[in-house]
């Protein structure tokens, strides 16, 4: 099997780049990134091929679509920065690029599992469900709702190519660091932990998010690439937290007293409240979460302390 991961030094796409080698040892497997939010430590102990290269590049799809041949495509390549207003430089990147990826897709023969995101749904009333209402709060979510489309179109024109799209609501674990400001809550809240610092939260820290763990995420992706299945799904817990409850959780594991700051949100779109319906990606990809979030935190705290 070779497969290519696009966004393969990100946070998601070096989870599954590296969890493709170590269940699949005798599958080549390649990743595609620009570098410009990915981290090459985030591959440390990937043993593929890198290429590197801006998704939006026609010529380079062209190359790739000449040299290569791939069985399978995660397409994790995108801005996940959601505080970014540039209108253009999201849709060319999220949106308008898709179209090169699956172009590629269909001269391979190949299947195809990219990432979409929650935020399609903007603040539509939880749980939030695959076929309901959609309404984006910012330029982020709406370039995500158009790959939707985009999908949605193809896989009607082109039924025998197995397509799968993915929305994420609230990644969090290992591999996330180099997101920088885009990291979880959980890793923002552990740092100002162990730094000794207040944690600052949006009034009243109520706002409630789906928190999944990458562990689960990784899990999702490989029942895609196992089923014969096409469509578009949510990847939650199917269970909102709060961001207090987050505080409770990490001050407690980390056995540290601390006081809230809370200020008022700064932005005119933000998401308030986000669940996931996770019924059909239960009905038809036979996928449930492994982790609470109480364990998935324990878990990533593992991972964070054995971090020089």
């Amino acid at each position: 099997m070779r497969v290519l991961v696009t966004g393969g030094a990100g946070f998601i796409g070096s989870n599954i780049a590296k969890s493709l080698q170590e269940r699949y040892p005798n599958s080549k497997v390649y990743v595609l990134d620009d570098f410009s939010s990915g981290h090459f430590k985030n591959l440390l102990g990937f043993k593929g091929e890198v290429i590197t290269g801006d998704i939006r590049d026609a010529e380079l799809w062209n190359w790739i679509t000449k040299e290569y041949e791939f069985d399978v495509v995660f397409h994790k390549a995108a801005i996940t920065d959601t505080t970014i207003t540039d209108q253009k430089l999201m849709m060319e990147v999220n949106a308008e690029s898709f179209r090169h990826v699956l172009k590629a897709v269909l001269s391979w023969k190949a299947k195809l599992i990219y990432a979409s995101s929650a935020g399609v749904y903007g603040n539509v009333p939880p749980p939030m469900r695959e076929e309901g209402e959609l309404k984006p709060e910012n330029i982020y979510g709406f370039s995500k709702l158009v790959m939707d489309r985009i999908a949605t179109n193809f896989m009607e024109k082109y039924p025998h190519i197995k397509v799968v799209g993915f929305r994420y609501f609230n990644v969090y674990g290992p591999g996330e660091a180099y997101k920088g400001k885009s990291a979880s809550m959980i890793y923002q809240i552990y740092k100002k932990l162990i730094s000794g610092e207040r944690p600052r939260l949006f009034k009243w820290g109520e706002q409630k998010r789906d928190f999944v763990y990458i562990k689960d995420v990784v899990k999702a992706n490989m029942l895609a690439l196992e089923k014969d299945v096409s469509g578009i799904f949510n990847v939650g817990t199917g269970t909102a937290r709060s961001f207090n409850e987050i505080v409770e959780i990490l001050s407690r594991e980390l056995n540290v007293k601390t006081e809230i700051e809370y200020f008022d949100c700064p932005y005119d779109f933000y998401q308030k409240y986000t669940q996931a319906d996770i019924s059909k990606i239960k009905d038809q990809l036979g996928y449930t979460p492994d982790y609470t979030l109480e364990e998935g935190i324990k878990d990533y705290l593992k991972e964070l302390s054995s971090c020089p």
